[in-house]
């Protein structure tokens, strides 16, 4: 379309077009990183992960919006964990990973737990062993 100063245009160009979709509330332009829905007949605001894609009547929220979110009077707000994450090990993994290098720090104490077949039982050539290393005497001696 073309007036008589030239053709029209846009308030906003249309090849910036942000891939990132934004914060629902108003003035706020912050990346969005959660999805508030509302399920009116059980009176409850539903505050979850960011959504793959946007819906008509959900609202995605920033980081800061979605901590301070309030629901009205005689509602309930759920907020459903973000388990898309990576998953932090609990106290539980880091100690049994302790054990296990522990374990096989171990090595000549789980062989004689095992049956007694260590380097004093087996071989009387070799004289010890330091994880995958063996120490081997002489023939000679």
């Amino acid at each position: 379309m073309e007036s008589r100063r030239g053709p029209l245009k846009s308030a906003v160009p249309s090849n910036v077009v942000s891939p990132v979709r934004r914060c629902s509330r108003t003035a706020c332009g912050r990346p969005a990183v959660a999805t508030l829905t509302y399920v009116y007949a059980d009176s409850t605001a539903v505050l979850g992960p960011l959504a793959t894609y946007a819906e008509p009547h959900c609202y995605d929220l920033c980081a800061e919006h979605s901590e301070r979110l309030t629901a009205p009077r005689g509602w309930e707000v759920v907020r459903l964990a973000d388990t898309s994450g990576p998953a932090r090990p609990s106290g539980d993994d880091l100690e049994a990973l302790a054990n296990a290098v522990r374990e096989a720090a171990r090595p000549q104490e789980r062989a004689a737990e095992a049956g007694g077949s260590g380097p004093r039982g087996g071989d009387p050539r070799s004289s010890s062993r330091r994880g995958h290393l063996r120490v081997l005497r002489s023939p000679d001696s």
